[in-house]
């Protein structure tokens, strides 16, 4: 649940045109083998192993860290939480937790001395089953304990300081979801990840005017301060209606699929530290699920793959060869005019050392490619203009970390490069985004409920409501006293 030259169209899915789809599912890497997991041992119990899964399968180390010592910053409307450590460490860790503890903060949101923000995906989590949550506790108690707390704290303003309001909220709001009839074994097994183990609702899902889960809009995307998560239901037009299912395994297992989708962000997490490493079968629930809810159409659309617009490599190796790509990119340096600040030639010099003259990046680099990607090909330029400005983190240590460039380019250029890519890359025929467009996407903010925004000020009134009532009810009961 976390917030972004190297890659400029990290967003997380995509659509793409029948065809591409068909193209897609003959992929080399469609018939992966099950990746192995790590922290898995012969010499560590059958129960402990399985935990282990269990840990990967809820993705508990996109906040909590692959040593789970927290501190991550999670970002909400209500401010920055931070992870916590959870550890077996007795000081600052979970040491001290017993199995219903640890069931307690996962289904309810209540650890031992204090309530939860569900910044903590227990919303999600309250419907894990028992055998899950036992062999997730056998397994927490194995990893290393680190004896240090985060560097940051959770501190929220006023009066969402006071974790007890959690109560309420968790009445309103638990559960998030809602089982659905008519699935066959596999689909239920796919539910039960979706919305459990996976919580992919959490960033794909919008939210109400509690920050609960909008039920009526499920999975139909959302968006996560500067990042959209996308819509992922079977909608042909804005969701992955066109997607086969081998094609959203194919993406989870590898985090991309060919001149369609690459993950980035807080989905490039998700797949570096939880899908890849699920079993095909899983993979495979997770995909009959996904074709099976309802599709639900939102604005924010995707145009179909227009192959005839895409360009093609110079040659077929060139995307691996990084010296011959230098040379590349210095002859199209050198053909655009001397100083220019055209589009194309900004694009050479600001993206194209990691992206490519073509757009295909650097693979064995990491350095992703662009060509086709959906944040491309989008009607609405939003998503991808964030991006530039804001920039991709990488989802581990090895990826290379895309950097903003509000501060360093004009809106303007800004402008200018995001319609040379839609264009050049993205198969648009068009695109007329402008300087203005820019300044209107970088000024907003993320949007609070009007509860969450003015949350402070009716706390004030309602305590200063409550006071009165109570000066009103002493009052009357010694009136009522004097007259006898």
């Amino acid at each position: 649940m976390k917030p972004l030259s190297v890659m400029l169209s990290m967003l997380v899915i995509g659509i793409t045109s029948s065809a591409a789809m068909a193209e897609g599912a003959n992929l080399p890497n469609a018939n992966l083998p099950d990746a192995s997991l790590p922290n898995v041992s012969p010499a560590n119990s059958e129960l402990v192993n399985r935990g282990a899964y269990i840990a990967r399968a809820a993705d508990c180390m996109a906040c909590h860290g692959e040593n789970y010592t927290g501190g991550t910053a999670i970002e909400t409307p209500m401010g920055k939480i931070y992870s916590t450590n959870i550890t077996p460490s007795k000081r600052y860790g979970i040491g001290n937790y017993t199995e219903v503890d640890l069931k307690n903060a996962l289904q309810k949101g209540r650890a031992p001395d204090h309530m939860l923000y569900p910044a903590m995906p227990y919303p999600s989590y309250s419907g894990m089953k028992e055998e899950d949550i036992s062999a997730l506790f056998a397994y927490l108690q194995t990893v290393p304990a680190v004896d240090e707390a985060p560097k940051q704290e959770t501190k929220l303003p006023f009066p969402f300081n006071f974790r007890s309001l959690m109560i309420g909220w968790n009445l309103l709001n638990i559960p998030s979801t809602e089982k659905r009839d008519g699935l066959n074994e596999t689909q239920k097994r796919g539910e039960y990840l979706v919305n459990n183990l996976e919580h992919c609702g959490t960033c794909h899902t919008p939210r109400n005017s509690t920050m609960g889960f909008d039920k009526k809009m499920y999975l139909s995307g959302a968006s996560l301060g500067n990042w959209h998560a996308p819509n992922i239901t079977p909608d042909e037009s804005s969701g992955i209606g066109s997607w086969s299912e081998q094609d959203i395994i194919t993406y989870l297992r590898t985090g991309e699929l060919d001149q369609r989708a690459y993950a980035g962000g807080p989905m490039g997490e998700a797949v570096a530290h939880s899908t890849r490493y699920l079993k095909n079968e899983d993979l495979s629930a997770i995909a009959s699920y996904l074709k099976a809810i309802p599709a639900i159409q939102t604005e924010d659309k995707v145009n179909s793959v227009n192959v005839a617009r895409l360009p093609t490599p110079v040659n077929e190796s060139i995307t691996h060869d990084l010296l011959a790509q230098k040379d590349y990119l210095a002859q199209a340096k050198s053909e655009v005019s001397n100083g220019s600040n055209s589009p194309e030639a900004l694009y050479l010099a600001v993206c194209g050392s990691c992206h490519g003259v073509d757009g295909y990046g650097q693979p064995d680099a990491r350095y992703a490619p662009i060509v086709g990607l959906s944040s491309l090909r989008r009607e609405k330029p939003d998503a991808l203009v964030n991006m530039i400005l804001h920039g991709v983190e990488s989802a581990t240590n090895t990826s290379p970390i895309m950097p903003g460039f509000s501060e360093e380019l004009s809106s303007e250029q800004i402008a200018g490069i995001t319609n040379y890519v839609r264009t050049s890359f993205g198969g648009h025929a068009n695109s007329e985004v402008s300087a203005a467009d820019i300044e209107r996407i970088a000024s907003i903010g993320v949007e609070k409920p009007f509860l969450i925004k003015y949350a402070g000020l009716l706390a004030i009134v309602g305590i200063i409501v409550a006071i009165l009532i109570i000066i009103f009810i002493v009052r009357t009961i010694l009136r009522s006293k004097r007259r006898r």
